[in-house]
């Protein structure tokens, strides 16, 4: 960063740009097979209904479309949505639904509801990465807890909770980001009571719970939550659009106030039009049929790298399996510097994301993500095959 000429907030010192965003920019060359965003694929986007639905929208309520709303959200949307989490084993009305900018912003919220400078978060290890930057925005300390091929452990929850008093545990438990692993039903149960015995907050993120294409769906873990303690948060951005920048938050009364209180400080409301147009697309779409080609490609693209990873990828490299979401997790020998592999696929027209960035503490070296719900079955293999060589050259 240029040299600073102005008195900025100290937070701003210890803030990164997004490797991801970066990334991007390279990625943005037609030539570039890339594995690194967490990209839907265009073409599966339901463009003309979308544009029926905001047609009609704009024709039979275009004023109150286009005018300030309520900051909870517009109020057809939030029962369509409590009417889904019904459907998702969640019982919640839709006073307790607040719609905001993409579920990105339920973690800004949810920073300003509960950190302080210096404040401990429990995280998944490794975790969503723009979780990290969202949460360091407000110099929180981050304690991973113990993971494996299920997902967190819970039973080392209340160590570290006695040891650090966490204000909260960030959790994505379905087809997590980066890992692809999905947290076990078993393993819900017990953090629900753990979380109610200890009253540690829980914010379960659960942008991928209706990309499963394998497998049976598991019930989240706001379920099992009967002490008001899990805030459970999702998107329409993996199933209609990331455009439309809808997300949600599903939270306890006593929560609720403040994070409302919140969203008025910060953008008076998520845009008015796009939340009718949403609840209009919803309303006049059968979704079913929408998600299971949605799940076809993506269940077809993981089988193809899947695929490809076992053709390609030399002796000491493994990966996750995942069930649903939208991407896998290669681990490498001890000695793989991911960032050096990046830097020599990027020269062959290859991106991924170096594994580093997804750790809150240290470690991920030997370890990179890998989407595949943004290329086609043949730019998968062809891209496989290029990261494979260089992986073989090292």
């Amino acid at each position: 960063m240029p040299a600073a000429s102005h008195p900025f907030a100290r937070r701003i010192g210890g803030l990164q740009p997004s490797t991801i965003r970066e990334i991007l920019k390279v990625t943005a060359r037609p030539e570039v097979i890339s594995f690194a965003g967490g990209l839907p694929a265009p073409e599966l986007f339901p463009v003309e209904a979308v544009r029926e639905a905001a047609d009609q929208v704009l024709a039979e309520g275009g004023q109150g479309a286009l005018q300030y709303g309520p900051s909870e959200g517009y109020l057809p949307l939030r029962e369509w949505i409590a009417a889904e989490l019904g459907s998702r084993a969640i019982h919640a009305a839709a006073s307790e639904i607040l719609v905001t900018v993409g579920s990105q912003q339920v973690l800004d919220l949810v920073g300003k509801l509960f950190l302080d400078p210096g404040d401990v978060i429990l995280t998944e290890n490794p975790t969503y990465l723009a979780a990290i930057q969202a949460f360091q925005v407000f110099e929180a300390t981050f304690v991973p807890v113990p993971t494996d091929a299920q997902g967190l452990v819970p039973e080392a929850l209340p160590e570290l909770i006695r040891r650090h008093r966490p204000k909260f545990l960030y959790t994505i438990p379905n087809f997590q980001n980066p890992t692809g692993i999905t947290l076990s039903a078993a393993r819900r149960q017990t953090l629900a009571r753990i979380a109610a015995e200890h009253r540690l907050a829980v914010v379960e993120d659960d942008p991928y719970g209706k990309l499963r294409y394998r497998g049976t769906d598991i019930a989240p873990v706001k379920h099992w939550d009967e002490a008001g303690q899990v805030l459970y948060a999702s998107t329409f951005s993996k199933t209609i659009a990331p455009g439309l920048r809808l997300g949600w938050v599903a939270a306890p009364a006593e929560l609720f106030c403040r994070l409302l209180v919140l969203k008025q400080a910060a953008d008076l409301h998520t845009s008015s039009f796009d939340q009718r147009v949403a609840h209009r697309y919803l309303t006049s779409n059968p979704q079913a049929p929408h998600l299971e080609r949605i799940r076809h490609a993506y269940g077809e693209r993981y089988a193809v790298m899947d695929q490809a990873l076992g053709c390609e990828l030399p002796a000491g490299f493994t990966w996750t399996r995942p069930e649903g979401g939208m991407f896998l997790w290669v681990s490498g020998p001890a000695e793989l510097d991911s960032l050096k592999l990046l830097e020599r696929s990027i020269a062959e027209n290859v991106a991924f994301v170096p594994g580093r960035d997804f750790f809150p503490a240290e470690g991920g070296c030997n370890h990179f993500r890998l989407n595949f719900s943004n290329s086609s079955p043949e730019r998968i293999r062809e891209g496989v095959r290029r990261l494979g060589a260089i992986c073989r050259s090292l």
